[in-house]
């Protein structure tokens, strides 16, 4: 199995500057690991909304430019660094963004045309990655590691906003405002706890399609004419129990609240731009109305994904037709750019080339 001894690079998607398509190419692994880094082999990595939110710079100036993406992954780990207890060579691990046990370890020092090159505690638009141990969990080898890496986020943001953030119990209404890689599988985990009804709202057919088959009792069109008369018409003048909102556009936000019922809660999964803000009437915020933010679902990576994969084995979670497109690594920007025209109703996913 590879090790840092015997690969010494890797081929990259690289982020150069805001705005632009990113740059694939060759780019130097470190020589040794660090304590509690772990050094993987990417063979599927998910691309995210997050993604295409960090290229447009939705939070405004990116400070590490040149640095590298990604944050869910299905990887094998093929060495691990000092003081690493939860991991071992071999193991096939989910790579997620939120933090799980083990160490919180510095960011790998990778170089690109003779420069460092930033990465955070986890990278997966890459062949290979030195990760952080606490954002790689170890799951039931069975598991196909393409379908792993919707574990790494969609998947795990999407129950966690139904079981953590909202609290969804039997028979309550929930509206979800965009219906893609975490917006499909909110829909999925409010079916699974019996909520009624389930209305999905998006500007993509095929999106409500594939919502439907996961457990929308209703979907919209976001462009239909009059739609919260027709969304009160499904859940009730008073509004919805649960609303949440997947886009980050400020305008869609303050609906989502003024949808949301007297002692409904509102939940903010997507992030607006750094220089916007909403603007809602707080008054029925000291009534019983909530109105907070998701950090991808509270999950703990730890006890979350096991419990989730057991489910799916199971048959009571549903993965296939979430991955709509697979690209090569060389084909990354074409599928950012099929993710930004709607074209991916579930989860466009980056297929490594075989190792050596």
């Amino acid at each position: 199995m590879e090790s840092l001894k015997t690969i010494r690079t890797m081929r990259a998607a690289i982020l150069t500057e805001l705005k632009a398509p990113l740059v694939v190419d060759e780019v130097g692994l470190p020589a040794a690991l660090d304590i509690g880094q772990v050094f993987v082999r990417v063979h599927y990595s998910g691309i995210c909304g997050s993604q295409l939110g960090e290229i447009a710079g939705v939070k405004g100036e990116d400070k590490y430019l040149p640095h590298l993406l990604g944050h869910e992954a299905g990887a094998v780990v093929h060495e691990v660094g000092p003081g690493v207890r939860h991991l071992k060579v071999g193991d096939r691990v989910v790579l997620h963004w939120r933090k799980g046990v083990g160490i919180d370890a510095a960011p790998p020092s990778y170089t690109w045309r003779g420069k460092r090159l930033n990465a955070g505690g986890i990278t997966t638009f890459n062949e290979y990655a030195v990760v952080s141990e606490n954002r790689a969990t170890p799951v039931d080898p069975a598991l196909p590691l393409d379908l792993a890496t919707l574990f790494g986020c969609p998947l795990t943001t999407g129950l966690g906003v139904v079981v953590n953030n909202a609290k969804l119990t039997l028979g309550e209404s929930i509206v979800v405002f965009g219906a893609g890689g975490v917006g499909l599988n909110i829909i999925q985990g409010a079916a699974m706890v019996s909520a009624n009804p389930i209305v999905a709202i998006d500007l993509y057919p095929d999106k409500l399609e594939l919502a439907r088959r996961l457990g929308a009792t209703h979907t919209l069109d976001a462009r239909s004419p009059d739609l919260n008369a027709a969304i009160r018409a499904i859940v009730g003048q008073k509004g919805a129990d649960v609303v949440v909102d997947n886009t980050g556009n400020v305008n869609i936000i303050k609906q989502c609240y003024d949808l949301t019922g007297p002692e409904g809660r509102t939940i903010l999964v997507g992030v607006p731009r750094a220089d916007q803000d909403i603007q809602i009437h707080s008054l029925p915020l000291h009534f019983g109305k909530v109105l907070t933010g998701s950090h991808g679902g509270e999950t703990r990576p730890e006890t979350d994904i096991p419990r989730y994969v057991r489910l799916h084995r199971a048959g009571k979670l549903e993965l296939s037709g979430l991955i709509s497109k697979r690209f090569g690594l060389g084909q990354v920007n074409e599928a950012l750019d099929a993710m930004r025209r709607g074209d991916v109703p579930g989860r466009c996913v980056i297929e490594m080339p075989p190792g050596p």
